[in-house]
């Protein structure tokens, strides 16, 4: 797909970046070993250490996050405290990322003192330990997943994302501009981040720096949400769509019928995609939105084209039997 960056795909998430990102989501706080956030979380599953509290290691996911949990810190608690020491000195030397201890459980200060020791973060959460699990694993997918950069333009059109790509001045951002002002939702101007979700859906979104302004040639940088409302900008969209813009020219092949379905490719995963030319008079930006409508039937099952099309051949069929 042209005008894309190389996809890239993060191999690890340092502790404090997950830490800093999902603190007030996921109700964190740090205890102990701030000298260790830098630690890698090199996997996006959570693990929970039963078995190594017990001091059996074989086959210990330590590049995971570790969870503890109330059965696990109840078994430290009922060890003697020298038992407890050794125990938790051998979890810690296992090089992993942060221990999370769940349900906003007490933790004692010879597990602080081995976490600064080790240089290990001991994080407080106040959910509970399958809460936590499922809400901080869908965090880290999202952490871990194939993003890459589009120059484009996204729009949310009554709940189907477009993406509009084309040459610089084609007028994708004029076109946005259009559709906003009818009542749609700017995700991102001129430049758009792709992330494959859970690798079947891809997620558009722009940079925070810029989110919820558009370069408007003549006119210059405006602020979408202070003109038309908050409404009109939208965080992030799943990428329904891709439409391009094209220069029109004389005796160059539009589509007329729709049968033949395009399809284009953004990080291995195919995408619908249509090809608008742009020429004088032409209302771009309800061309935009009818083909968004076009979609979203085709999402529900209904194919006009091909409707059509089965119409016709019944039409001519049924002639033809008149005819004998």
């Amino acid at each position: 797909m042209p005008d894309s960056a190389p996809e890239t795909r993060p191999e690890s998430v340092s502790v404090s970046e997950f830490f800093h990102s999902y603190r007030d989501m996921l109700q964190m706080e740090l205890l102990a070993g701030a000298e260790g956030l830098e630690n890698v979380i090199s996997e996006k599953s959570i693990n929970r250490p039963a078995l190594a509290v017990t001091g059996y290691f074989k086959e210990f996911a330590n590049r995971r996050l570790q969870l503890l949990g109330a059965g696990e810190m109840a078994y430290l608690m009922d060890q003697a405290p020298d038992v407890r020491q050794r125990l938790m000195e051998d979890v810690f030397t296992k090089q992993i990322p942060a221990i999370v201890i769940s349900r906003g459980l007490q933790v004692d200060e010879s597990m602080k003192q081995l976490a600064d020791k080790h240089r290990v973060p001991v994080i407080r959460t106040q959910l509970k330990s399958k809460d936590f699990s499922a809400e901080a694993t869908v965090l880290l997918e999202e952490k871990f997943a194939p993003r890459t950069n589009l120059h484009a333009t996204m729009v949310d059109i009554k709940g189907v994302g477009v993406l509009l790509r084309g040459a610089s001045g084609v007028g994708k951002s004029e076109c946005a501009l259009a559709l906003i002002e009818r009542g749609h939702s700017l995700v991102a101007d001129d430049f758009v981040l792709v992330t494959l979700i859970a690798d079947r859906e891809l997620q558009g979104t722009s940079k925070e720096l810029n989110r919820g302004y558009m370069e408007c040639r003549g006119i210059g940088i405006i602020n979408i949400a202070s003109i038309f409302g908050v409404r009109s900008v939208r965080r992030d969209k799943r990428i329904d769509l891709v439409i391009t813009f094209v220069l029109w020219q004389p005796g160059m092949e539009e589509e007329r019928s729709g049968l033949d379905v395009e399809t284009v490719e953004i990080l291995g995963r195919k995408v619908p995609h249509m090809t608008l030319p742009v020429r004088p008079g032409r209302d771009m930006a309800r061309l935009v939105e009818v083909a968004a409508m076009v979609q979203a039937l085709r999402g529900m099952g209904h194919d006009s084209a091909k409707e059509f099309s089965d119409r016709l051949i019944q039409f001519m069929n049924r002639g033809d039997k008149d005819r004998e």
